[in-house]
């Protein structure tokens, strides 16, 4: 069995400590998820602005090697759908981002990370925008120095990512337009700039 791979059947082991990345130190990258059979099942959940009364439809469903995220968004309201983790417990203080397999439709999308941050004694999140090409498959790497703390979508002066603390991950569309939209999201990872 390989290293990526036991580190991700660990990753959802609750309760017990985090997963310490370190371990994996001698990769480039760390597989979180690629929607396999044998990846670690991370209990997505749709989750649409009809929480706060908008009108957008979302959803997400699994393809070979795949999860295809699509629907379409309202402007008059929320104007968002996402796709959310249940929680967990991740370490990826040894890494410096996010990386994502993705096949675009042009639109911006951004992912969210939340860790155990409060505000005022409330939970934050962290979020991060990425472009995507009309049709075309690219590997976005999303570091961790570009998340903005927010508060129910408000930005915040603080405090900063620790990426030691991961406990959930989100996929947002939420670039202020109407319309429908698909993201086919092939793989998540944590990356590491240069080799250790």
């Amino acid at each position: 069995m390989s290293v990526a791979l036991f580190l991700g059947l660990l990753l959802m082991t609750i309760p017990g400590p985090p997963l310490d990345a370190s371990e994996a130190r001698p990769r480039r990258e760390l597989l979180v998820t690629d929607f396999t059979s044998g990846s670690t099942d991370l209990g997505w959940y749709v989750q649409n602005d009809n929480v706060m009364g908008g009108r957008s439809q979302g959803g997400f469903k699994m393809g070979p090697g795949g999860l295809i995220f699509a629907g379409s968004t309202n402007t008059n309201g929320g104007g968002f759908s996402s796709i959310r983790t249940q929680p967990f417990q991740l370490d990826l203080s040894s890494y410096d981002g996010i990386q994502l397999d993705v096949k675009g439709d042009g639109r911006r999308y951004t992912w969210e990370l939340q860790t155990n941050a409060r505000w005022r004694g409330r939970p934050i999140s962290y979020w991060a925008d990425f472009p995507t090409r009309q049709g075309e498959r690219s590997t976005v790497q999303v570091p961790f120095s570009s998340f903005v703390p927010q508060f129910r979508g408000y930005k915040l002066d603080g405090p900063e990512l620790d990426p030691r603390e991961i406990r959930e991950m989100a996929l947002y569309i939420y670039d202020k337009q109407d319309g429908p939209f698909e993201l086919r999201l092939d793989s998540v990872r944590a990356y590491s700039a240069e080799a250790p």
